[in-house]
């Protein structure tokens, strides 16, 4: 099953546009916890077992295990959710962005070594740079769009003067995925929920493309205002999904023994919110 088919059936199973970011951070870990970095799966594995059926996808970014020395532990994580929600997949968030060889190999660490059903990927070296992830029948690669921090305007909201109607560098970009690039379907974008104008636009540029959306949570962006600006479909779905990610709120939202049931809460309320944008949750 490919990536764009197994987040359109997580999303009907578990009528969610909600995915959650496991970003482990030890030192916000509960007690006796705080500050074990040999906690970091164990942790992840109680927020999995919490929420796998509340969410269309889990993503995990790798500096938050690499830098403690905790690729093991990412890919017990990895495994553990394949074995305990195989029906949610999974996006690693890497944001590689290299050529040739290298980008080879880092396809073959996401997809191999982790098997992640996506990866996040910067395209600012071209083609050249997604191509090789693309050899992998039913992968997805999600190409960094509009972003939701700030200083992405710094490039990535300046007009391109050499091509007809001077697009914006993002909206260049998401014409370029939604057409020549998307070869084999395989391409989605990372759109922030912070900047819900721009979202509206990479939509309408890109009607059939996943869009992964980051910001929702603690980053403030607001769950409706992304919803309205995205999501398209009626009462049967959508088959251009979008994946809102919400990471630290739902995290840490405890600090107790019981913060993976505080952590659950949180995410029911997320999700709840992204739907009645759309449609109520019967």
């Amino acid at each position: 099953m490919s990536f764009l088919a197994r987040l359109l059936a997580a999303e009907r199973r578990n009528e969610s546009m909600l995915c959650v970011g496991l970003d482990p951070e030890p030192g916000k870990f509960p007690a006796p916890w705080t500050g074990d970095a040999s906690k970091i799966a164990v942790f992840c594995e109680r927020i999995v077992d919490a929420t796998k059926d509340l969410v269309i996808a889990y993503k995990p970014q790798i500096a938050y295990f690499a830098a403690h020395r905790a690729e093991d532990q990412l890919e017990r994580v990895m495994a553990y959710i394949r074995r305990t929600a195989p029906e949610v997949p999974v996006i690693l968030d890497a944001k590689r962005g290299d050529i040739g060889s290298t980008a080879e190999q880092y396809a073959r660490e996401a997809f191999e070594r982790y098997q992640a059903d996506a990866v996040t990927l910067s395209p600012f070296m071209g083609f050249d740079s997604v191509e090789p992830y693309l050899r992998w029948p039913g992968k997805g690669a999600i190409l960094l769009c509009r972003t939701s921090n700030p200083g992405g305007s710094d490039l990535q909201n300046q007009r391109l003067a050499d091509v007809d109607g001077q697009p914006r560098l993002y909206e260049h970009l998401a014409a370029l995925a939604q057409g020549p690039w998307n070869r084999n379907g395989q391409l989605g974008l990372v759109v922030g929920a912070t900047f819900p104008d721009e979202l509206a636009r990479v939509r309408a540029l890109a009607p059939t493309l996943p869009l992964l959306i980051p910001g929702v949570g603690a980053q403030g962006g607001d769950a409706a205002a992304t919803v309205r600006a995205a999501w398209r479909g009626g009462s049967g779905g959508t088959t251009a999904p979008i994946v809102v990610n919400s990471s630290r709120a739902v995290l840490y939202a405890g600090q107790g023994e019981d913060f993976a049931q505080q952590a659950r809460q949180v995410a029911q309320a997320t999700r709840l919110a992204l739907a009645a944008a759309r449609a109520p949750i019967a």
